[in-house]
């Protein structure tokens, strides 16, 4: 099963704002939902999902594991309490969070638990987030770069990650892009503004475009409806050899998402 290229992030959204913007992105025809235990809101997703009529099998499900859930007589469990949350038998892709603090629980440990999640049919498929390249080589170590579905990294057109992705890819592991507007920093850029007038779009569809045209899946949020809408338009966008030149010499490793108590030492 491949990523999806494009799908709805939950971020930060909790209740009802979360249950309204899962309903808005299912009536709109987004298929790839992803949600995690951090967010506290698996319930809400679950709830917005059961109500909305869509069948599970067209759905694309995500969610990932928390640090406090890594040890493998709790990644099992911790899953399955997801799973009720989500009101689902299992999840499509079941990625590990964030890398253990301080490596408390070895890669070895989390990731072999995870693959067992997949044996066990709780998950179709399992991936990491925020894997810096010398934890990507433990992960394939242990559980082999064909049982890792993707690599989920901030990634924008401030901070392009270049050497991890090329690493991934180079082991076949797939991209997904998050943050890919940098919390709109970018929507504001005179080069994406520009090519956003040139192609009479938006500069959110033309940042979502340049990432789906290097092969990323991506996974913005909106809790607006409108925004939502015109989000999915870029999955029609072409943008030219020259367009992806400029964006790509807006790379200043601008990383905005670090928090001190998980990242590892990046790349």
């Amino acid at each position: 099963m491949t990523v999806p290229a494009f799908g709805l992030g939950t971020f930060r959204l909790k209740g009802q704002v979360v249950i309204d913007s899962v309903t808005n992105a299912l009536e709109l025809g987004y298929r790839a939902i992803d949600t995690a235990q951090i967010y506290e809101n698996e319930a809400d997703v679950g709830q917005a999902i059961a109500s909305s009529g869509v069948a599970r099998d067209e759905l694309y499900i995500t969610s990932k594991i928390w640090v406090s859930n890594f040890a493998k007589d709790k990644l099992i469990p911790s899953l399955e309490e997801s799973l009720k949350k989500l009101r689902t038998d299992h999840l499509d892709l079941t990625l590990i969070h964030w890398p253990s603090p301080k490596h408390e629980v070895p890669v070895a440990e989390f990731m072999g638990a995870l693959l067992q999640a997949k044996k066990q049919g709780l998950t179709k498929a399992i991936g990491v987030s925020n894997f810096t390249i010398a934890l990507m080589k433990e992960a394939i170590a242990e559980v082999g770069a064909e049982n890792i579905a993707t690599n989920q990294i901030e990634l924008h057109p401030y901070l392009q990650n270049r050497k991890v992705v090329e690493f991934a890819q180079s082991h076949g592991i797939h991209i997904t892009s998050y943050m890919t507007l940098a919390y709109g920093e970018v929507l504001k850029d005179p080069v994406i503004v520009d090519i956003a007038k040139r192609h009479n779009a938006t500069p959110a569809q033309v940042t979502l475009a340049w990432a789906m045209q290097l092969g990323y899946s991506v996974i913005p949020s909106s809790t607006k409806r409108a925004n939502l809408e015109s989000n999915l338009k870029a999955q029609s966008l072409k943008l030219t050899a020259e367009d992806m030149t400029q964006i790509a010499q807006l790379d200043r490793g601008h990383r905005l998402t670090n928090p001190q108590s998980v990242a590892p030492e990046w790349d």
